[in-house]
């Protein structure tokens, strides 16, 4: 990056650590960094979505669609999460290669499964053979995402289902008595106030869910942890010109600092956010904050 960096044999000091840094290797693992924060910024949304959605649906009067909701979660729940990201990808990816073989090949005659091996035609693979490299990384990022959501929807399912059933049922009556219909009732007294025992549980997954960012190697995405092996290794493969010894341990130093700031940011937010939601509430953290404001 800087034009002293040209023949790094002939640097030395904080000169040659400036171009180490910064060379197209460690890029990369700048570049994961953020490939990282996006995947908890989208998953952690669409996981919630995902969990309310069970929720909800466990909670329903409808026979299969309450089976629904207590069947993803349980089954979900009850896998392994290595289990489930080393083999649910690949049929997912599967199951869409298939639905787009079905479409766009009609005229095939040929079984797609022979013996082990999966064969669609071209014109349905995903992504395409001839698509750009940003395309590739993208659709296993894609995956990576919904795989996130699905495993940790479930167990967001557990916690918001347990939420519903916090809030005082006299209060549905209440509204109920008052003219409310079952859908008002659930959205305006239900689902506002379930938030207040749902979040210790949330903030709790919260965490995991940054804890288990890792898996993303198991998914095919290049992720922190995969380029500071790479890197931390003794004169890797990928990078030659800046020989050094071991440095595995400094490469996992500043990944343990990376974390533990994160999670600490994560706490300071999710402590607002408790108290915002307990502001006002009939419960113990409102209650200590009406007598703190008194």
């Amino acid at each position: 990056m800087f034009s002293y960096c040209t023949d790094p044999s002939t640097l030395e000091g904080l000169s040659w650590l400036s171009c180490y840094l910064t060379t197209g290797k460690h890029l990369n693992l700048y570049i994961s960094v953020f490939v990282v924060l996006t995947l908890l910024a989208i998953t952690a949304p669409v996981a919630l979505l995902f969990g309310f959605g069970a929720a909800s649906a466990a909670r329903s009067k409808i026979l299969p669609l309450r089976w629904f909701g207590i069947g993803y979660t349980s089954i979900v729940r009850g896998v392994p999460d290595i289990a489930f990201f080393l083999f649910f990808v690949i049929a997912l990816d599967q199951a869409f290669e298939w639905m787009r073989h079905k479409v766009k090949c009609p005229d095939w005659d040929e079984p797609v499964r022979r013996g082990i091996d999966f064969v669609v035609c071209d014109a349905a693979k995903l992504p395409l053979s001839t698509s750009p490299q940003w395309v590739h990384e993208t659709y296993g990022f894609f995956l990576a995402v919904l795989t996130f959501s699905i495993v940790f929807g479930a167990f967001a399912a557990n916690v918001l289902f347990g939420a519903m059933r916090a809030v005082p049922h006299a209060q549905i009556e209440t509204a109920e008595a008052y003219g409310m219909t079952t859908r008002q009732a659930f959205w305006r007294i239900l689902v506002p106030q379930m938030w207040v025992y749902a979040l210790p549980g949330l903030s709790n997954l919260w965490m995991v869910l940054i804890k288990a960012t890792p898996l993303l190697f198991l998914l095919g995405v290049e992720d922190i942890v995969y380029w500071a092996r790479e890197l931390g290794g003794t004169k890797t493969s990928r990078f030659t010109d800046y020989p050094h010894p071991n440095w595995h341990v400094w490469y996992f130093l500043a990944l343990l600092v990376f974390y533990l700031c994160f999670t600490k940011v994560s706490e300071v937010a999710l402590d607002r956010i408790m108290k915002r939601l307990t502001k006002g509430q009939a419960t113990a953290a409102g209650e200590a904050q009406r007598k703190a404001a008194a």
